[in-house]
């Protein structure tokens, strides 16, 4: 598996990783990770994990590309791949995401194994929010060029939603009879020790949280400005923000819209997120245009949680069964929905439990696993 990121770090293409090479470790195969130098300690690792040498003062571990990614630790990536593909017999290379591809593409040595491309986003949505400062368009353009050219550098294409395969259908960068959905699953078992809020006193604090990195897509900025409008219909309520990355970009926002003392930041590893998301009586998803699948809806859900969600990114959550869906953009909504929730237990609960048992039954990573691995048995 080619992971051109930190790994492991607690957010959605690392754990994704993680959890797939772990299950796949699991069924019997023999899995080897090659990755960059950064990455939380993982000594329990079923799979073996390579990584590039150390590069000094390179310590970012945030989602997105940079120049230094691109110019130093890629090419560290393939040259490190390629020397383990000559050393040792491997049966498949998968690739996940771009750079990951990229970097599989120039490592493969002429007949080597096939490649599988894990794509968990396109870049004609996401490039936007990284990148030189040129025009949004611009690089919206750039994106779309790379969607329809880097999918071809496959053998075979795992999309983790179906407007993903879609996409790529459509543009001609993939054929139906080399493109798969698999989606994410989720770690059930982590989140077990997370008990359903109890109906609570009047006067008592309530909690609504948001876990995961901090990056533009994410929709910070929305989420604090119906923040501010729940705070402007009751005044028991807390926002807990919990992530691997710094909240100072959103410190003067935060500032600026009067909620600030009302914000608990907590910076966490995802061993934490159980916990958190136990004091949490709901959970808030505010990513609008999501192509992929946000890795905390799952977790939202497996740790029973009421969420409430900007369509765009919505992904397995159904409306009035497991939150609340509120149309991209429209901030009040999501500020009435939050009050809803907050006003009515029961109603809360049901939802929460919906979630919970929508994940335990169908959204397990080994039932990932064993799709992926249909997958490497139909390669040539």
């Amino acid at each position: 598996m080619v992971a051109a990121c930190p790994f492991p770090v607690a957010r959605g293409t690392p754990i994704r990783i993680y959890q797939m090479a772990a299950a796949l470790t699991r069924r019997g195969h023999d899995v080897h990770v090659v990755t960059y130098h950064l990455g939380d300690p993982a000594p329990d690792a079923p799979f073996q994990v390579h990584r590039i040498r150390n590069i000094r003062g390179y310590r970012k571990t945030s989602a997105g590309p940079s120049f230094s990614k691109l110019t130093v630790l890629d090419p560290l990536l393939t040259l490190k791949l390629n020397r383990l593909l000559r050393q040792r017999s491997f049966d498949v290379i998968h690739a996940h995401h771009y750079e990951g591809l990229l970097a599989a593409a120039a490592a493969r040595p002429r007949g080597g194994p096939p490649i599988v491309f894990d794509v968990h986003t396109l870049l004609q949505s996401e490039l936007p929010y990284y990148g030189p400062r040129l025009p949004a368009r611009v690089k919206q353009v750039l994106g779309g060029a790379l969607d329809r050219w880097a999918p071809r550098r496959a053998d075979h294409i795992i999309a983790v939603t179906d407007e993903i395969r879609a996409r790529l259908l459509a543009t001609g960068a993939a054929r139906t009879d080399r493109i798969s959905v698999i989606p994410n699953g989720v770690e059930s078992g982590a989140f077990d020790g997370v008990v359903p809020r109890s109906r609570r006193t009047n006067g008592s604090a309530r909690t609504v949280i948001f876990t995961g990195n901090l990056a533009p897509y994410q929709g910070i900025d929305l989420m604090l400005e119906a923040f501010r409008s729940v705070r402007t219909r009751r005044h028991d309520v807390r926002l807990l923000i919990a992530s691997e990355d710094s909240f100072i970009k959103y410190e003067q926002r935060a500032v600026d819209l009067g909620i600030r003392p009302y914000i608990d930041f907590h910076r966490v590893s995802f061993d934490e997120i159980p916990d958190l998301l136990g004091r949490a009586d709901v959970a808030l998803n505010p990513r609008v245009g999501c192509d992929g699948l946000p890795q905390k809806l799952l977790n939202y859900m497996a740790a029973g949680r009421p969420v409430v969600s900007f369509a765009g990114s919505a992904r397995h959550l159904v409306d009035g069964e497991h939150g609340v869906v509120v149309e991209d953009h429209d901030t009040e909504g999501f500020a009435q929905a939050i009050d809803r929730l907050l006003r009515d237990d029961e109603l809360a609960a049901r939802m929460g439990a919906a979630g919970k048992e929508l994940v335990r039954k169908s959204l397990s990573w080994d039932a990932t696993a064993t799709e992926v691995e249909g997958v490497y048995h139909r390669l040539p």
